[in-house]
């Protein structure tokens, strides 16, 4: 992760109010769909590789948030480079896949959900815990057994091998979405904020996509989401958009 670009200036604990260095490796786009959907066509080529790039940007979230954020206990910052170096290892295994298949990262196209959040929320850290790992990143807990499911019909080694990798991400996310979830609590008790009030004015401020189901509670619920958390999502009441 580069250093952040423009003035630097502190607001809620911000290192640094510029934007966060953007990895520039392909053409991008503030295309806003499912990500984690897209697996026909191109299923065992396009999906994964959009997968990575969630990744790809998710390491570089983690490492932002551990850096720029000052004033936060030591344990937040060993939460997101441990974060970082498992998004790594995602990121390796579908690159490694990608690989196997004949492409490489880059190959396609990418968009710039997560990156464009990260963005939003470069000067306020409660947002960021609120938008990015609990809501945008929460995302691909619900999508990902949809994909498996996808790909167990092609049913090919490749296919399956690419379940396998779905199923150490999955593992991680509910960590990472977890994480998410400890510290826009910790931070909205410090502050003296209903968590889930202040969820709703951060997604409205913020432009927050819309959740769509279906939803994988029980993923949510291991990723510690409230009974009053999911009643919300279940009536819609709550946006929560791509990973990615």
């Amino acid at each position: 992760m580069g250093a952040c670009r423009g003035p630097a200036a502190g607001a809620q604990g911000a290192r640094c109010a510029g934007l966060p260095a953007e990895p520039a490796r392909f053409q991008r786009t503030r295309h806003q769909g499912h990500a984690r959907d897209e697996v026909v066509p191109g299923l065992l080529a396009h999906g994964p590789e959009a997968i990575a790039h969630i990744e790809f940007n998710a390491i570089n979230l983690a490492l932002d948030a551990a850096w720029r954020f000052e004033g936060m206990p030591r344990a937040f910052h060993e939460d997101w480079l441990r974060v970082a170096a498992e998004e790594a290892l995602h990121f390796g295994l579908l690159a490694d896949h990608l690989a196997s298949l004949g492409f490489a990262y880059g190959d396609f196209d990418a968009h710039d959900g997560l990156w464009t959040m990260c963005e939003k929320t470069r000067d306020d850290l409660v947002a960021r815990m609120a938008l990015v790992p609990r809501t945008l990143e929460a995302r691909g807990l619900d999508a990902t057994p949809r994909i498996q499911d996808n790909l167990r019909k092609v049913g090919t080694p490749q296919a399956l091998r690419a379940v396998e990798i779905l199923d150490v991400i999955l593992r991680d996310e509910v960590g990472h979405v977890a994480i998410g979830n400890h510290w826009y609590r910790w931070l909205c008790e410090r502050e003296g904020l209903d968590p889930l009030r202040h969820y709703r004015e951060l997604a409205r401020r913020h432009v927050a996509p819309r959740l769509f189901p279906p939803f994988n509670m029980e993923a949510r619920r291991r990723a510690g989401f409230t009974d009053a958390e999911m009643a919300e999502l279940l009536q819609g009441d709550a946006p929560a958009g791509p990973a990615g």
